[in-house]
């Protein structure tokens, strides 16, 4: 017996901010989060003892992690505590495809599938409703990472409701190969004169164009943008590289970076954008996608 899940990258179209609870340190948002067409892969298959195997091109990034902190670990252990059994004979796989510490969300959809996985190989008749909630102790972007469809987000990002109508978004993500954690960003963003707030901007029930869409979110913004590039540094020569580019109809950094995504007006653009992105500057990870979701396995 193997299962295996597609667990897609997370991008945030926009994202506002607002000041920190006075009395949790946590940062209310507002964000329209799509899924692209590429990220991670997590299996499920019969063992005579529990494991954990990581492997994929981006598990380097992961090598020094104690395997315990793993969100597919901890997600398999969460829905295991749940409905009180101990862990039972089989192996949990990872193929890490994502960078990690990028802004993608990576964990948290590795998370989501996990749980479907765990679930799912074990035979549990448990709902995604409770899946869901089990996803949402996992971390903020987890409800939405376990959606995997485009979503408007507030809260802490964990309150979700249905986006307008999109058209299917053609993108190239690019990582400039750093790693950028969540943690200092949010402190250089508490030290940042001017938020502007966790608004929910005024949207149309739908997108006709991708034209259209990247016209719209010319007025929206990431709050988070400029923190991250006083902590990383290298997301400003990306930004700058992606809007120089005649492809390019929008670039923005995702969630708290380091990668960046450009949207384009067609695949040809895209494909485009991307073959010249990876001659210019082989040492990015650059990858061409669709946006929206959500996609087949």
């Amino acid at each position: 017996m193997r299962l295996n899940a597609f667990a897609p990258a997370k991008i945030n179209l926009f994202l506002h901010v607002g000041a920190a609870d006075a009395q949790s340190g946590l940062h209310p948002v507002s964000s329209l989060m799509v899924f692209a067409d590429l990220g991670d892969r997590v299996g499920i298959e019969a063992s005579d003892a529990p494991e954990f195997v990581l492997d994929g091109p981006m598990s380097e990034g992961l090598s020094d992690c104690d395997p315990a902190d793993n969100l597919v670990i901890r997600a398999r252990d969460l829905l295991l505590a749940h409905i009180r059994r101990p862990t039972p004979p089989f192996r949990l796989l990872l193929t890490k495809l994502l960078p990690t510490a990028a802004g993608l969300g990576g964990g948290s959809s590795d998370a989501g599938a996990a749980l479907r996985m765990v679930r799912d190989g074990l035979g549990l008749a448990i709902g995604d409703d409770t899946l869901e909630a089990l996803s949402a102790r996992l971390g903020s972007d987890g409800p939405a990472c376990f959606r995997a469809r485009p979503v408007l987000a507030t809260g802490r990002g964990e309150v979700l409701s249905a986006a307008p109508r999109l058209p299917v978004l053609h993108a190239v993500l690019v990582n400039p190969g750093v790693a950028c954690p969540t943690g200092p960003v949010y402190r250089a963003f508490d030290d940042h004169a001017g938020q502007a707030g966790a608004d929910m901007p005024p949207m149309p029930d739908s997108f006709e164009s991708a034209d259209e869409m990247a016209a719209w979110l010319a007025f929206q913004r990431n709050d988070l943008e400029a923190p991250a590039i006083t902590v990383c540094p290298d997301i400003a020569e990306v930004l700058e590289t992606l809007r120089a580019e005649p492809q390019t109809q929008l670039a923005r950094l995702s969630g708290s970076g380091a990668t960046c995504f450009a949207l384009c007006s067609g695949d040809y653009e895209a494909q485009g954008l991307a073959e010249r992105l990876g001659l210019m500057r082989p040492d990015w990870w650059v990858r061409r996608c669709r946006l929206g979701g959500p996609w087949a396995d």
